[in-house]
C-alpha cells in the first residue's frame, strides 16, 4: 500500500480581479456548511452578497497580494515544500475552494500510486465551515475519482503539545516586548453552528460555563477548542493572568456569532488602559486576508483611533520551523502506522 500526505487549506481567489473574487465567494458561500440554510434561500442570500462584496473584497485582496499570488496559497505551497523535504512520500496541497483544487490533488496522488492518504486539514479546530467541509469534500472527491484510495483524517490538533509549542515559539519574541494585553482573535462562526455540531444536543451554549464543563460535545465544539488553545498557550508561554483575552472576528450577516466580537474588543481595550496590544490569530496557520487586512490593517486603524498607542499583529505559524516539525510529526505517526 503506497502512502501520501494531503494538506488542505481554505482557499483564495486566483487574483484580486472582481470576476475571480466573485467566483471564489460564490463557491465558498454556496457551501451548505458555510451558509447552512435551504439551497433556494442560500442562493438568494449569496446572490445579494455578490452584488457588492466582490468589488469590496477585491480591493482588500489588492492590499495584501504579493508577487507570487495570494499569501495564503503561496505560504501553503512553501509549507508543502518544506514538509516534502521531511518525509519520503508524496505531499500534495489543495484548497477547499478554487485552486489548487482538491480534484487535481487527488488525481495527482492517484497517478503517483497513492492508495492510503493522510489528510491534514490546515485548521487546528473543528468547525463545520472549515475542518468538516474540507474533510467531507476530500472524501467525496476521492470516492469519485480514486475509489481505491483510503483517506485517513488527522483529528483536530488544537490542544496537541506540538501545535501549542509551535504557536508559543512563533510568538516568543513578541511576548518579550512591553505589552499591556494579548488578544487571541479566532475566526468567528454563527452560534447555530456550535449547536448543530453538538452531538449531545443539549450542552453547547446552554450555560455561560459550558466550555469549562467536561462533555463529549467538546470533540466538535469550536468554541471550547479555541478557549482550550488559548489556555494552553498562556500556560506554556507564561502570559500573566489578566493580561490576555479571547475574541472572535470576521462575522457575516445579522445572526448572532460567537462573542465577544474582535472589533468591539479593539474599541474597548484602549479605553481600559490596554494601550499596547498584541494580537494573535491561532485559528489560521497561514496569514491571509483575515489576518493581514482585517486585523493588521483595519483592526490596527480601529485600535489606534480609539486612543491605542501600539498595535502589533503576531504573524501566523506560516513557515515557522516548529510548525513544520509538528506537521512532520503527524505525517511520521501515519507512516509508522501509529
Amino acid at each position: 500500500m503506497s502512502k501520501a500526505v494531503l494538506l488542505v487549506n481554505l482557499g483564495s481567489p486566483d487574483s484580486p480581479a472582481v470576476p475571480d473574487v466573485r467566483r471564489y465567494l460564490n463557491e465558498f458561500l454556496m457551501d451548505g456548511r458555510v451558509i447552512d440554510v435551504a439551497w433556494p434561500l442560500r442562493r438568494l442570500i449569496v446572490g445579494l452578497i455578490l452584488i457588492k462584496r466582490p468589488r469590496e473584497s477585491g480591493e482588500a485582496y489588492e492590499k495584501i497580494w504579493i508577487k507570487d499570488g495570494s499569501p495564503l496559497v503561496v505560504t501553503s505551497q512553501h509549507v508543502q515544500a518544506l514538509l516534502q523535504q521531511r518525509v519520503s512520500v508524496p505531499v500534495a496541497l489543495a484548497m477547499r475552494y478554487q485552486n489548487p483544487s482538491i480534484a487535481s490533488a487527488v488525481k495527482n496522488l492517484a497517478v503517483q500510486g497513492a492508495t492510503e492518504v493522510l489528510l491534514i486539514p490546515l485548521f487546528p479546530h473543528y468547525a463545520m465551515s472549515s475542518y468538516e467541509t474540507a474533510v467531507v469534500r476530500v472524501q467525496e472527491v476521492a470516492a469519485r475519482l480514486a475509489p481505491q484510495m483510503k483517506i485517513t483524517v488527522e483529528p483536530p490538533y488544537y490542544d496537541r503539545p506540538d501545535y501549542i509549542t509551535a504557536l508559543a515559539a512563533s510568538a516568543a519574541d513578541f511576548l518579550k516586548t512591553d505589552y499591556d494585553h494579548l488578544l487571541f482573535s479566532f475566526h468567528g462562526i454563527p452560534e447555530r453552528h456550535i449547536k448543530k455540531s453538538d452531538p449531545t444536543g443539549g450542552h453547547c451554549l446552554v450555560t455561560p460555563t459550558c466550555c469549562e464543563t467536561p462533555s463529549p460535545a467538546h470533540a466538535r465544539c469550536y468554541r471550547a477548542q479555541c478557549f482550550r488553545t488559548a489556555a494552553l498557550f498562556v500556560e506554556q508561554a507564561g502570559v500573566p493572568a489578566g493580561k490576555w483575552s479571547v475574541s472572535f472576528q470576521s462575522r457575516l450577516g445579522k445572526d448572532p456569532w460567537l462573542k465577544p466580537y474582535t472589533d468591539y474588543e479593539l474599541a474597548r481595550l484602549p479605553n481600559e488602559g490596554r494601550k499596547r496590544l498584541l494580537v494573535i490569530c491561532p485559528a489560521f496557520v497561514a496569514d491571509c486576508l483575515e489576518t493581514i487586512e482585517e486585523i493588521g490593517m483595519r483592526g490596527c486603524e480601529q485600535f489606534m483611533a480609539g486612543n491605542g498607542r501600539e498595535f502589533t499583529r503576531i504573524p501566523c505559524l506560516n513557515e515557522h520551523p516548529a510548525w513544520i516539525d509538528a506537521l512532520a510529526m503527524m505525517a511520521g505517526k501515519f507512516l509508522a502506522g501509529k
